[in-house]
């Protein structure tokens, strides 16, 4: 089958998805009111709190929520379970789910003060519930935290081409947002000066490649840009969201509009067959289907981590509650269209021939010869572009690379802002230090480098696909319990809390079985400790589960 078949189902899928569920969430479940003052309105405070325009606020939040997740579940999804099953999930998960839990999510904390999930949860499902889900998102947010800064700092040692827009971006967003909310200067000229500019800095970046010695500072060249990139955090959660975090967000949005325009219109060009099966089995090398694929392939479907970053950065800078939908859902739907385009790309533009096993295009070649299924990516899309006029596959590749960086990091500076919040909410009481924004930001800091810098990492990563959709589950769950005590409709959030429960319970007890057959008993003690603080706020939430016949349940 040709690729652009699928395709066009998925993106007009995805199109209706957002015109007609989209509002109907809105308007059923939400019930948005533009006349009521937003947080970022009535608790304006310059830093954390600030009305944003529109189109920043969506940069900033497509920017946090993207990453690299939409770009490594797919493609792992469709070398171990085939490409209809990855792409079944995304486009249904992300209609009916992660748009649902993205948008909820957002809305239920904008009509809480911009207070996130965890904190509301103290007030709809008690003490115990905040305590327990503010610790759990805080330390998933040091660990993800550390794991981004090693995989950024990797990156620009293997990619040192990408060091100056990388760190260039980060000069010209705050010039960008000097100009935007100081001086008032129009945001389409601010938007093409900046893009200009970036332009610029990638082809300085091609042109001086930033090599480091091999020691520097007593550190290794990845050792020294892991820390750089922590130092950076530490300043970014700080500043003003208006200086930098906004307007970087913003201009990294548009690399990769453009990046998703480009792979598009390559794949119309090039309009590759799928060479990858359909379907391979029930059981992989990945686990079972079910509930494996569905903890894989998170982001581009459902992803805990959204709903972190809607109630934490988002919900303090949204307008108005009319934006609500564009951005919760908005960003949602455009993410399944990425995570659309890499399961096109993992399964047409390469190769999947036993006879061309060792192909350069190879998928299975790539990613067996480097161990790095992002570069399997890079080289898919570098193919798609190198399809269009004037454009090379080194050409492509290479911007493949510089459009999964600045997502990198913007993950890795909003992460630390968000343990911040959570860190404050939850001991804040205890007295101002706990508040103080350098404080908390640090405190998260310190326990990723530990992480980090030790490669810690690495003993509890296998896990955080099944936990980052736990996230998701409890999120629903805390956004259901809201609903209920607003009388609104509940069952819109309460089913994909209960498919993502058993879900994620399911991944974690078949992840517990193998890590103890493989003897790694303190990754199966976590998936058991993870099953018990799910039951524990289950038990603190089970008058949900209850049917009781109420008209705002119809």
């Amino acid at each position: 089958m040709n690729a652009l078949i699928p395709a066009a189902i998925l993106i007009v899928w995805l199109i209706l998805g957002y015109k007609i569920y989209g509002r109907f969430i809105e308007k059923k479940v939400i019930q948005v009111d533009t006349s009521r003052p937003t947080p970022a309105r009535e608790l304006n405070d310059g830093i954390d709190y600030s009305p944003a325009k529109k189109a920043l606020l969506f940069g900033h939040h497509f920017s946090s929520i993207a990453g690299a997740g939409p770009i490594l579940g797919p493609l792992l999804g469709v070398l171990y379970f085939g490409w209809l099953g990855a792409l079944l999930w995304v486009g249904l998960g992300s209609v009916f789910l992660g748009a649902v839990h993205d948008f909820t999510s957002l809305m239920t904390s904008v009509q809480n003060k911009g207070r996130s999930l965890a904190d509301i949860s103290e007030q709809t499902l008690g003490r115990r519930t905040k305590v327990i889900f503010s610790i759990f998102l805080w330390m998933s947010l040091a660990l993800v935290i550390a794991v981004f800064a090693v995989v950024a700092s990797k990156t620009l040692v293997s990619q040192p081409e990408i060091v100056i827009p990388t760190f260039g971006l980060i000069l010209l967003a705050m010039v960008f947002g000097w100009l935007i909310y100081r001086k008032n200067v129009n945001v389409i000229l601010a938007t093409i000066g900046a893009l200009v500019v970036l332009g610029l800095l990638i082809y300085l970046g091609e042109m001086w490649p930033i090599v480091l010695p091999t020691t520097l500072a007593g550190l290794s060249p990845q050792k020294f840009w892991f820390f750089v990139l922590i130092i950076y955090s530490l300043f970014a959660s700080a500043l003003p969201v208006w200086f930098l975090l906004q307007p970087r967000d913003y201009i990294s949005t548009w690399i990769l509009f453009l990046g998703l325009g480009l792979g598009y219109l390559g794949l119309i060009v090039f309009h590759p067959q799928l060479q990858a099966p359909a379907w391979t089995t029930f059981r992989s090398e990945g686990g079972p289907f079910w509930p494996m694929l569905f903890v894989i392939i998170a982001c581009g479907a459902i992803s805990g981590f959204h709903s972190v970053v809607a109630s934490g950065t988002t919900a303090k800078q949204l307008p108005d509650e009319g934006a609500g939908r564009i951005i919760g859902y908005g960003a949602m739907i455009t993410e399944a269209a990425l995570a659309g385009l890499v399961i096109f790309i993992a399964a047409g533009a390469l190769l999947w021939d036993p006879s061309k096993a060792e192909h350069a295009f190879g998928f299975q070649y790539i990613i067996s010869s480097t161990g790095d299924p992002i570069r399997a990516f890079a080289v898919g899309y570098g193919r798609l572009l190198g399809a269009l006029p004037g454009l090379t596959l080194a050409l492509g590749t290479f911007f493949g690379m510089v459009m999964l960086n600045a997502f990198v990091l913007t993950t890795l500076d909003t992460g630390t802002r968000l343990g911040r919040f959570i860190f404050s909410e939850l001991l804040g009481e205890y007295g101002a230090f706990y508040r103080n924004r350098w404080i908390a930001s640090g405190v998260i800091l310190a326990v990723a480098v530990a992480l980090g810098a030790t490669e810690g990492y690495k003993a509890i990563w296998p896990v955080f696909g099944a936990s980052n959709q736990l996230v998701a589950a409890l999120a629903l769950i805390v956004v259901t319990s809201y609903l209920v005590s607003r009388r609104r409709p509940k069952k819109y959030t309460l089913y994909p809390a209960i498919f993502m429960l058993i879900t994620t319970i399911g991944a974690l007890v078949y992840q517990g079985y193998t890590f103890i057959l493989k003897g790694s008993y303190h990754l199966a003690i976590i998936c058991l400790v993870l099953v018990a603080l799910a039951v524990i706020i289950v038990f603190d939430a089970r008058q949900l589960f209850q049917k009781k016949p109420q008209k705002s349940d119809l």
